[in-house]
């Protein structure tokens, strides 16, 4: 029951936002060229191995979702909260967009080239994680590609960290940490980038883009 609260009380709380969530986010890739070029890498590594199938897992209002298909990928997006996928769907009506969990996808064995989890991860509690990336294992195809992206911790003495979210409740994940329980579920870390803070970031946090690989 305890578990169910907290997944309805961030669902409820991104549906809440959503609006405003979308109007701040919509352009944020064009003033985020390291984030384009994950992106770009992701896209690359997923067309030289597969289809181009891909999932953007916790694809908010879909901007990113569309910057994918930009990329000549077969994407698609998914969100736990009813309001984002709406307004993914009115933004982009020729992609496809589906509300679900990321700890019980509807997608089959193997169905994907590549999976996306852009700062979706950051609201999974720390007990949560080696599941939900059991299931992004999962659904990759053999040698596919995930890109995770996150806020990183102070340090290895201190692997996750609670931080005050403007929307619900998050954790921060030491990169070195998250990489291992990556190699735990059976994903292989390919590369990995840290961009530091900037003076005018309203969090001083580490962002972590980790690619890795099905084994």
């Amino acid at each position: 029951m305890v578990e169910h609260d907290v997944h309805a009380s961030i669902r409820e709380a991104y549906d809440a936002v959503a609006p405003t969530y979308e109007e701040m986010f919509r352009d944020s890739l064009r003033d985020s060229p390291l984030d384009r070029a994950m992106l770009g890498v992701l896209a690359e590594a997923v067309r030289a191995d597969g289809e181009g199938r891909v999932a953007d897992l916790g694809c908010g209002p879909g901007h990113v979702t569309a910057h994918l298909d930009g990329l000549g990928l077969s994407a698609f997006g998914v969100d736990a909260s009813p309001a984002m996928i709406a307004l993914a769907r009115r933004a982009h009506p020729d992609l496809r967009f589906d509300v679900g969990s990321m700890t019980a996808l509807d997608i089959a064995d193997g169905a994907l080239d590549g999976v996306l989890s852009r700062w979706s991860v950051i609201h999974v509690p720390p007990v949560e994680l080696p599941a939900v990336l059991a299931e992004f294992h999962r659904v990759l195809a053999p040698g596919g590609h995930l890109l995770i992206a996150f806020s990183g911790s102070e340090g290895p003495a201190h692997p996750t960290q609670v931080f005050d979210h403007a929307v619900a409740p998050a954790y921060r994940w030491w990169p070195d940490h998250l990489a291992a329980t990556l190699r735990a579920s059976g994903l292989a870390e390919v590369a990995r980038t840290v961009r530091e803070p900037r003076p005018t970031d309203r969090r001083q946090f580490q962002e972590i883009h980790l690619l890795a690989r099905k084994v």
